[in-house]
């Protein structure tokens, strides 16, 4: 829609600064002779726009001149505001910062779309952390998002899982990642992820680092995650499950002549799968590992006994 393009060319201007005509091209996804017919449509529209020719030319906006967001459309206005999250914002510091960016957004946004935005605000409410654990202790965020911010080594106390399990680390921040309600610092070298909550002492440098060409934080959080379900899906188990009962992520399925279905299901541990198929009751028997089973049986005769002990606890 041409009227949507005009707000992005003068967007792209006033954020980016000098665009070529083709840059402008090759970021709208149009030809370049639609740019030059935009540029003429705002030029004759008042907009202060300066074209330069040569090798380093382009297209500016007279210095000092800003435009009011007046070109969002209703679905980018909810967007907008859906996607600010004051909680997150707050931890890093910023709470404040987002609450005046919010406030001069909605100021300068139609009637119209100012009301969609605030009954965005008043209907969704973003709460990261799950219901059965606390927020994490995060005192040392700030200052990696600092670090994170200005290529800045940090050099920390670190706890970690296995022996020795205080340790001394120096690391060359390159991003942090929020995953349900846990901050994430990515940093060489490596790069690595560590924990924010488990950094015990942390002290700053004025030592630069230089981050990687083209690292994609994104790309290696994907990437980080895929291989952290691989590893935590090491083993099999094979089990029949009731009629009706169903596990996530089986397959092999076969249904014996009972009516109970057969099934290979990945499995992190003997300990973790102790623990999820217990839950199902007598809806699953665990057929292998015989250590699983045999894990299995012995916990269901210690229930079995201290249940049928029953009458001796009442007092009857």
């Amino acid at each position: 829609m041409k009227s949507s393009r005009l707000v992005s060319v003068l967007l792209l201007l006033q954020t980016r600064g000098r665009m070529t005509a083709a840059q402008l091209a090759e970021e709208l996804e149009v030809s370049v002779r639609t740019i030059y017919r935009d540029i003429e449509a705002l030029g004759a529209a008042g907009i202060p726009l300066y074209g330069d020719a040569g090798h380093a030319g382009g297209y500016r906006l007279l210095d000092g001149y800003r435009t009011r967001l007046t070109g969002l459309t209703t679905d980018e206005a909810e967007a907008l505001f859906l996607a600010g999250a004051p909680g997150p914002a707050a931890q890093l510091g910023l709470g404040s910062v987002l609450a005046a960016a919010q406030l001069k957004v909605r100021a300068a946004l139609p009637s119209e779309l100012r009301g969609h935005a605030d009954r965005i605000s008043g209907r969704f409410h973003l709460d990261a952390p799950g219901w059965y654990a606390d927020a994490d202790d995060t005192p040392h965020l700030a200052a990696v998002a600092d670090a994170v911010w200005n290529s800045r080594t940090l050099h920390v106390l670190y706890r970690r899982w296995r022996e020795p399990t205080d340790v001394e680390r120096r690391l060359e921040p390159y991003g942090l990642v929020l995953k349900a309600g846990r901050w994430y610092v990515v940093a060489g070298p490596g790069p690595r992820t560590f924990r924010v909550d488990q950094i015990l002492q942390l002290a700053t440098t004025e030592e630069e680092f230089i981050r990687p060409d083209g690292f994609d934080l994104p790309a290696y959080w994907a990437a980080y995650q895929r291989d952290f379900h691989d590893r935590l899906r090491s083993g099999e188990a094979l089990v029949r499950l009731a009629p009706g009962v169903t596990l996530h992520r089986s397959a092999d399925h076969r249904t014996d002549d009972d009516g109970w279905t057969r099934a290979t299901v990945p499995i992190e541990s003997v300990d973790r799968a102790h623990a999820e198929f217990l839950r199902l009751g007598t809806g699953i028997e665990v057929l292998e590992p015989l250590e699983l089973r045999e894990r299995i049986a012995r916990t269901v005769a210690e229930l079995a006994e201290r249940y049928g002990n029953s009458r001796t606890h009442s007092g009857d």
